[in-house]
């Protein structure tokens, strides 16, 4: 099978992230729950996962809190800065994972930016935006779905100004592109553990640059006298039992990253996507969404074949995509394919050239037919 649906998730990972979780179901118990051995291994595991997040983000270990998801980050990010009937700023590319918990907040949402692959109108229009100022700016560094990477770093600096707390959504950016809480200035950063970090899915982190409301309640380990949940990180955002093997699994992929280097893996994958795009230059019925300010990940569609119907032929010839509208419908509507949804082609590390040819030529044929 040709995996091409890396946005997703990336499932072929280093062998080590494996490796660590059968270790850790063996050898680790729950960290700040006792003295004993096992206990003092997943704290140790759960401490060094942490620290290479830390060194990579631009964070101190304390600031790193464990999630599910980025999803479940990104809940904990909104729902302490952004109160019921509350407002919020937000890109014309943001996925679900960011509205619908603003819809449940029943916040007033102002939508900026919604064309395609041009940061100046993006940033233009978030400078307008903030002129009345909104509990949070919410913005995706990525679009998952068509790869426009956002001016995320001019956006930071307009949030500074005015002072109004940044929630960044970093699923499709983290492991790809420089990131780092210190140098953004932002309150929170929330990343899945599955997509670019190459961690086993059902991992998640959030970079807490500003108090966090708790999202849970339960057991941490610490003040167990006190009714009320501890009110600092990472504490505040880990209720119940941690996830150790997805952590000591996650580990091994922030070190596959780390080792990599992210600006080294974005050169695979845009190389791959340019590929691509060669492959399918020109080709009948076929149009490709691509832009100067683009990651690893490219949208298409299809004339006269809907985008699952072709996704499906793909997967009969072992090409594995995403079809669809990729639970980010607002991006469709900003882009003007909301009633077709699109194809999707994302790329990982572990991809190769042959690979992307012949995924290509596989769409070259749909086109021609």
């Amino acid at each position: 099978m040709i995996f091409l649906d890396c946005g997703a998730t990336s499932l072929q990972k280093p062998a080590q992230v494996a490796a660590a979780m059968i270790w850790a179901m063996g050898h680790c118990a729950s960290p700040g729950r006792g003295s004993y051995c096992q206990a003092e291994e997943a704290a140790q595991a759960a401490f060094k996962c942490r620290t290479l997040a830390a060194q990579l983000f631009g964070a101190e270990p304390e600031q790193v809190v464990f999630t599910m998801n980025a999803t479940h980050a990104l809940n904990l990010a909104i729902k302490t800065l952004v109160s019921p009937g509350g407002s919020a700023v937000i890109s014309g590319f943001e996925h679900n994972a960011v509205t619908r918990p603003l819809y449940a907040l029943g916040a007033k949402v102002r939508v900026a930016g919604r064309r395609l692959f041009d940061p100046a109108d993006t940033l233009r229009a978030f400078e307008a935006a903030l002129d009345v100022r909104p509990d949070a700016v919410v913005c995706t560094h990525v679009s998952n779905v068509f790869g426009y990477r956002l001016p995320i770093e001019e956006i930071a600096r307009l949030c500074r100004e005015r002072e109004v707390p940044l929630v960044v959504d970093a699923a499709q950016s983290a492991g790809h592109w420089p990131i780092s809480l210190r140098d953004l200035g932002a309150a929170f950063i929330a990343m899945p553990g599955h997509k670019g970090l190459y961690g086993p899915q059902g991992t998640g982190i959030l970079l807490c640059g500003h108090p966090l409301k708790p999202l849970m309640e339960g057991g941490t380990g610490s003040l167990s006298r006190q009714q009320e949940m501890p009110d600092f990180p990472p504490d505040a955002g880990e209720a119940g039992t941690h996830n150790v093997p997805g952590i000591c699994g996650l580990a091994e992929g922030l070190r596959f990253v780390q080792r990599q280097g992210p600006a080294e893996l974005l050169r695979h994958e845009r190389g791959l996507l340019e590929l691509a795009l060669e492959g399918l230059d020109g080709a009948s019925g076929i149009r490709c969404f691509h832009g100067e300010a683009q990651m690893g990940v490219l949208s298409l569609t299809v004339d006269g074949v809907d985008c699952e119907t072709a996704a499906q032929e793909l997967a009969a010839r072992e090409v594995a995509v995403r079809a669809g509208l990729h639970c980010a419908p607002l991006a469709h509507e900003s882009a003007g394919t909301l009633e077709t949804g699109t194809l999707r082609l994302s790329f990982s590390a572990f991809n190769t050239r042959n690979e992307v040819q012949r995924a290509a030529a596989i769409i070259r044929e749909l086109g021609n037919r």
